[in-house]
């Protein structure tokens, strides 16, 4: 296979269109109160290193004799407790996150700049053996499955951090490792969706995926009301 530099700008740029054509739309979401732009960059570019710590991780669960929907359990596990971290390690204990809608904005941040990465890693293969067509289709059906899926698992971290804002430590702790044990179960599902070789596994994956988000767009609106209700419109 070529992987020439021609090659991995192609893996570049694939991998990282779809992320950001989400990242612009999801931030509309948050226009009335922008988040810091360095700190939104810095939110994807530490979801972009988790990556290359996640993949070895899954190789050792990938050959260590396991069933096959324990593998999937723990390459879910995985990525969702890398996006938490990188998540509390670079962002979630700043200043800026100072309003509920903060945390789902910095979540879904980083997990698009974790599928970013991981869409590169996906699209060098088909492009190094020049299956340009193959590629373009890897990249399409990430763009509305495999993305989104990153966006919404992590962003059910982001939501209950978000409403356990006023609770207490443990009372958050507890509420953030329950977001962390609803992003795996999605994924896993999704994931374990995906793995099927029928077109119907398939479809209900998608669908999966889609019916979450309308909870999600419906979720962040309940939030966003909850934060500026009785505020004039230009005050955040």
């Amino acid at each position: 296979m070529d992987f020439s530099l021609q090659t991995l700008g192609y893996a570049f740029i694939g991998g990282l269109l779809p992320s950001l054509i989400w990242l612009y739309f999801l931030l509309k979401e948050d226009s009335r109160c922008p988040e810091p732009r360095k700190l939104i960059a810095l939110a994807f570019l530490s979801g972009m290193i988790a990556v290359p710590i996640a993949l070895p991780l899954e190789q050792y669960v990938q050959h260590a004799n396991l069933p096959g929907f324990q593998v999937l359990v723990g390459w879910a596990t995985i990525e969702e407790v890398l996006k938490y971290l990188a998540a509390a390690i670079f962002i979630l204990w700043r200043s800026a996150v100072d309003e509920a809608p903060d945390y789902v904005i910095y979540m879904l941040t980083v997990a698009l700049g974790f599928a970013a990465a991981e869409n590169m890693l996906f699209l060098l293969s088909p492009l190094a053996s020049g299956h340009l067509f193959t590629g373009l289709m890897t990249d399409d059906l990430r763009f509305v499955g495999s993305t989104l899926l990153h966006v919404l698992a992590s962003s059910a971290v982001g939501f209950a951090l978000a409403f356990s804002m006023s609770w207490g430590p443990s009372a958050r702790a507890a509420a953030a490792g329950t977001g962390v044990i609803l992003a795996i179960v999605l994924h896993t599902a999704f994931n374990a969706l995906i793995m099927k070789a029928s077109g119907s596994a398939a479809l209900t994956a998608f669908f999966l995926v889609w019916s979450v988000a309308v909870v999600f767009f419906a979720a962040f609106e309940v939030l966003k009301y909850l934060q500026y209700r009785g505020k004039p419109k230009n005050v955040c």
